[in-house]
Formats: C-alpha cells, sequence, structure tokens
C-alpha cells in the first residue's frame, strides 16, 4: 500500500522469504500520478568520442582466448571456434597476433579510437607483420606502417 502498513494476510505470506528494504521517493507529476523521483544518480564516466578500432578489440579477444586456454576452461581452438561460430582457421588467425612483440600488442590495444571513416591500422596490415617471428623486424615493419598510416607522405 501507498502508506507502507501491509494488510494482516500480505505481511504472512511475504515473510515466509527473504525481505528486502529500502526507500523510494515520489513527486507529483501531471495530473496528480506519482512518478519515481529522479534523484542524485551516480554520473557515468565520460564516454570518449568514436569506437575502438577492430584490431584493438581483436587483440583484447587474442589475449582473453590465451587466458581461457591457460585455465583449462577451453581445451583447444576447436573449443573456442565451436564457441565462437567461427572456423578453426578464424581462431588461428585472431590467435596469431599473440605472436606479436609484446610493444605491438600494447600499443596496438591502445589505438586512438577512430572518429569517422575507417580504422588507419587494420587486421590486413598486421597480418604483413605477424609471418616475421623475428621481434626486432617486426618493429621496424610496425613503426613503417605505423608512421605510413597516421602520417601519410603527401
Amino acid at each position: 500500500t501507498m502508506s507502507g502498513k501491509a494488510r494482516p494476510e500480505t505481511a504472512t505470506a511475504l515473510s515466509a522469504g527473504p525481505t528486502l528494504e529500502f526507500k523510494v521517493h515520489f513527486r507529483n507529476g501531471d495530473r496528480g500520478r506519482r512518478r519515481l523521483k529522479r534523484g542524485a544518480r551516480p554520473t557515468p564516466p565520460s564516454v570518449k568520442p568514436g569506437r575502438v578500432p577492430r584490431i584493438s578489440r581483436l587483440m583484447a579477444l587474442a589475449i582473453r582466448y590465451d587466458d581461457l586456454i591457460r585455465q583449462g576452461i577451453v581445451k583447444d581452438y576447436a573449443d573456442l571456434a565451436r564457441l565462437g561460430g567461427v572456423s578453426r582457421a578464424r581462431v588461428s588467425q585472431i590467435m596469431d597476433l599473440l605472436s606479436l612483440a609484446p610493444e605491438i600488442q600494447e600499443e596496438i590495444l591502445f589505438l586512438p579510437r577512430t572518429t569517422d571513416g575507417r580504422d588507419q591500422v587494420t587486421e590486413h596490415h598486421i597480418r604483413k607483420i605477424v609471418i616475421e617471428s623475428n621481434w626486432k623486424m617486426q618493429k621496424v615493419s610496425w613503426a613503417r606502417l605505423f608512421h605510413d598510416q597516421c602520417c601519410p607522405v603527401v
């Protein structure tokens, strides 16, 4: 009821389980209707404009997949593929990102947000770097790619 007092038969029925008590504040709305009062809600953190580049999301996914395998939650790439509804080859492509030099992985995770148009660095660009097993050579290729993508020669 509005007064906060329950009828005896309701109180008995509700007392059988756990009880949750909290305050609800009402204010008069249009035409005397009661509405929930909008109070001081915590303000959500400000969201930066744009979107996280796809390659950054894939890098984070590869790290998460690796963690799931290490913890024994999933057995192998085939399990990941079944759970994700993708092919094993696609899971392998994503997991190949883990063979990048740690500094490159970090830079990929923290690429600037894409505010308009296409991502500056794509998975296609990264595949050319992933096939190189030498981290020093990867860094050279990454620096060349990143410089070309961010600062194209005019």
